[in-house]
């Protein structure tokens, strides 16, 4: 078995090891699941691949990652070109700068931290003139920290209203990140909270809207927000391994993941 372990995940570096790790993120989520009385594909893994090269990338692909995450639209526009040949999706989970909308357009298939009108008229702008459309969930910040994107809780309703107007955006539901904290507990109520904000928005949602999803979990908390609802878990590091970047990069400075169940997708 091939590994190179940093930190607590082990950096998986043959297809064999992607197969296992995979495998062993598929097993929690099936597990979580079924405690929470729901059924295992109800829930979709999404492998999160920001700061993986593409050699290793090319790996986890053999080993069945067909669809990729990843924060920075210049990195992941950057691995779309070295694995055209490969036919991934991209999901951009990151926040996003309106001048990257026209790159987002033209690559990505889904788009996970919409969280303003700006960025929702530049995106259905160039969608419309390249003639796509592409799969958004509206950002919704549920830790109530002020360095981090998303929306407040009680302004959900009415950018949802503002949405239809975009034709070429394809609403699915919601995203949240929780707090970066070892409590639990902690954890686990942005993630009811976000599935309470998506319960009562779907009463008055616009036509067209639609409140079905709800992006939420990391590597360290997925299988807690499997059992509040999750139906798209974000996991990175469970399945590439513990990276040597941190989320600093990634992540605004003010809020610095800790660890434990809330840090690190």
């Amino acid at each position: 078995m091939s590994e190179q372990t940093t930190g607590s995940f082990p950096s998986a570096v043959t297809t064999e090891d992607f197969v296992r790790n995979i495998a062993q993120v598929k097993a929690r989520i099936a597990a979580a699941a079924k405690r929470a009385g729901r059924r295992p594909d109800e829930v979709r893994l999404l492998p999160v691949s920001k700061t993986v090269p593409e050699e290793r990338l090319r790996l986890a692909v053999a080993a069945g990652c067909d669809v990729l995450g990843e924060n920075k639209v210049q990195e992941a526009l950057r691995k779309s070109r070295e694995m055209a040949d490969l036919g991934v999706s991209w999901s951009i989970i990151g926040h996003l700068q309106t001048n990257k909308a026209k790159d987002v357009a033209a690559f990505a298939s889904e788009f996970q931290a919409l969280d303003n009108l700006r960025a929702a008229e530049a995106l259905d702008r160039r969608l419309q003139a390249a003639g796509r459309s592409l799969d958004v969930f509206v950002q919704v910040n549920t830790s109530a920290e002020e360095s981090k994107y998303g929306l407040p809780p009680d302004e959900v309703p009415s950018f949802l209203a503002r949405l239809p107007q975009y034709g070429a955006l394809r609403v699915k539901g919601l995203m949240t990140l929780a707090l970066f904290t070892s409590d639990i507990d902690r954890v686990r109520e942005c993630f009811v909270l976000l599935r309470t904000i998506r319960d009562r928005a779907r009463q008055d949602a616009p036509d067209g809207i639609g409140l079905d999803e709800l992006s939420m979990g990391m590597s360290g908390d997925f299988e807690t927000a499997i059992e509040e609802g999750a139906t798209v878990v974000r996991v990175g590091q469970a399945i590439f391994g513990a990276r040597r970047t941190t989320d600093g990069l990634y992540w605004p400075p003010a809020s610095p993941p800790a660890p434990g169940p809330g840090g690190g997708r």
